[in-house]
């Protein structure tokens, strides 16, 4: 398989610790090299493009010049990162007086770019370069009593149908399934869990966890598997709020995906990082 340029972000070099040690152990695991960017900057997220669009986009596409300068597809997990950096590609392609603006800038940064690098996400390197059934052959703990809800988040597939149907993926279900889980059929796997509404309308943020955590409950799963910094952060952070708020129990786990991957490949649960998840399972706690 070819090596991949990776790029963290400033989400998994902090609270998305977990899943940074995740996707390193399993694609070191499976034999899939992965090597840093070099001197990465900040995407500016989503919010920075409500500010200054231009600022906005030359910033995240210093990253892909770095990465075509490597030649290597660009691996970014954090759903916001993947959004960013597959917009500010859209974008200067779509508008050619922005392209070439920012185009300029990264000239006089000594950092041509050509819109050459492609940006990918983990799952869609394991899905569609590494394939499940090599996947599948790797397992050494199947996860059986797994009962996982898989959530995909809003930020991964939208707008820009990259590797899967925007709205009703599958990939995420495919991988869960060739790692022995049962996957539990969760019709608000797309659906947003707040995002940064935590920090501005937090009353309307808790009240979308809660209808994520209360459905997956409903519906039998054991925990969620999720593929999102944030999303995983405000699913797991603010379990005992939303008990006293509405008065119902919707503790779960919320793990990464990478996380059961590492599980099912025979990992040492502190190698992918699940000591520092907040809220455990018995199934997760069975392999300690």
């Amino acid at each position: 398989m070819p090596g991949y340029s990776y790029y963290p972000g400033c989400s998994l070099s902090g609270m998305g610790k977990p899943y940074d040690e995740s996707v390193k152990a399993v694609f070191s695991a499976l034999g899939i090299e992965l090597k840093e960017l070099d001197d990465w900057n900040c995407c500016g997220a989503t919010a920075y493009m409500t500010i200054d669009e231009r600022k906005a986009v030359a910033l995240a596409a210093r990253n892909l010049a770095i990465a075509e300068k490597a030649k290597k597809d660009l691996v970014a997990p954090c759903a916001a990162c993947f959004l960013v950096l597959t917009k500010a590609q859209h974008l200067m392609a779509d508008y050619p007086e922005l392209g070439d603006r920012t185009r300029a800038a990264l000239d006089e940064a000594g950092l041509p770019y050509h819109g050459m690098v492609k940006v990918r996400h983990p799952l869609d390197v394991i899905v569609n370069d590494y394939k499940l059934d090599a996947l599948a052959a790797k397992v050494k703990k199947p996860l059986t009593g797994f009962k996982v809800a898989p959530y995909y988040g809003c930020q991964v597939l939208r707008p820009y149908q990259t590797f899967d149907n925007a709205q009703d993926p599958t990939t995420l279900e495919r991988l869960l399934g060739s790692l022995g889980a049962t996957v539990v059929d969760y019709p608000l796997k797309t659906r947003c869990c707040g995002g940064s509404l935590m920090g501005t309308l937090e009353d309307v943020a808790l009240r979308l966890n809660f209808l994520l955590l209360k459905a997956a409950k409903e519906r039998g799963a054991n925990m969620i598997a999720t593929l999102c910094p944030l999303c995983q952060f405000n699913l797991e952070a603010y379990q005992d709020k939303l008990k006293t708020m509405f008065g119902e129990d919707v503790t779960l786990p919320v793990v990464y995906f990478t996380q059961l991957m590492g599980v099912a490949l025979g990992l040492k649960p502190s190698a992918v990082g699940l000591q520092r998840n907040l809220v455990t399972a018995p199934p997760l706690s069975a392999t300690a």
